[in-house]
């Protein structure tokens, strides 16, 4: 992907940003992974869906975004950015200053957040990205959202606009069947989904009770649910719940981890454990800085 913007000026409103964020920054929290629903076409706007939220998103300045609402508020993309939260102060709550990495990490993004989402839609994202790579997720998400999804209303969306479609709810899942959900392209997680699906259904309130617990008890709960190990657990708490103490490893983590601090040989949860150790309450947002680093060094596009 490349790591500027255009200025977009078709886009009627300005969102004016409480922090600035640097064009690179931007591109890594829309695109690197955190959420499956943004894509950017070739002039440089990004197109993203968040629960109602449906937004055209450019950027003229770090602290001006350029945008066009087709279904949802300015409000709601506000909360899906986290504007609330000043997120260079909590960056500097980071142990950078006796974390060498840590800083180069930071000071290559500054200003990186954690985009708020609906956690049923974060779950159901992060049991699709299991052995996957964030453009086919995206695929897999698009998929769901063409074929099964709500349709997000707006009486100025434009013709040439994408599907304008929110990820279908738990309860719709429950209602289709695995070769449906392999018809969108999940292959062995269809299985997982389903079974989700139908656990959701059967408890209403699960999830939503869920939400409102501690970091450790959410974790314990959603690691009963099938498909969901350690990893997609601490993804659905992060990007869905705002557990920042939560710090989910893969194959990126493991990386980083292995090459910055000497990390060799040791299991994903010994990785967890000293992630959370090591950054403390904040290790998810230190997490998203090792992960953008990692993978900006390899020049990755999804």
């Amino acid at each position: 992907m490349p790591t500027t913007n255009p200025i977009a000026t078709s886009l009627p409103r300005d969102l004016h940003l409480s922090q600035p964020l640097p064009a690179a920054t931007l591109t890594e929290i829309l695109g690197g992974g955190q959420c499956f629903r943004w894509r950017r076409n070739a002039s440089g706007v990004w197109l993203g869906f968040s629960g109602p939220l449906a937004v055209e998103v450019g950027q003229s300045t770090p602290t001006t975004l350029k945008i066009g609402l087709l279904a949802g508020s300015a409000n709601d993309l506000r909360h899906h950015l986290a504007e609330d939260v000043d997120w260079i102060a909590l960056a500097d709550q980071l142990p950078w200053r006796t974390d060498p990495h840590l800083k180069r990490c930071i000071d290559a993004f500054p200003g990186l957040r954690i985009l708020r989402q609906p956690l049923g839609e974060t779950l159901l994202t992060f049991i699709c990205s299991a052995t996957k790579r964030i453009e086919q997720i995206a695929r897999m998400a698009e998929a769901l959202a063409t074929r099964h999804g709500p349709v997000l209303h707006n009486s100025g969306r434009s013709p040439a606009t994408p599907s304008l479609r929110g990820l279908p709810a738990w309860p719709m899942l429950a209602t289709l069947s695995e070769p449906q959900l392999r018809a969108c392209g999940l292959g062995f997680r269809a299985r997982h989904v389903a079974g989700v699906a139908r656990f959701l259904t059967a408890h209403p309130g699960w999830l939503e009770e869920t939400a409102r617990l501690d970091y450790p008890t959410a974790r314990s709960r959603l690691v009963t649910l099938p498909g969901v190990g350690p990893k997609i657990a601490d993804c659905a708490l992060l990007f869905g719940c705002a557990h920042l103490e939560a710090f989910p490893v893969d194959v990126w983590i493991l990386r980083a981890m292995r090459r910055h601090y000497g990390l060799n040989n040791w299991s994903d949860s010994q990785v967890a454990h000293f992630g959370r150790t090591h950054f403390g309450p904040l290790a998810g947002l230190a997490q998203q800085y090792l992960f953008a680093w990692e993978r900006a060094q390899t020049h990755v596009s999804c």
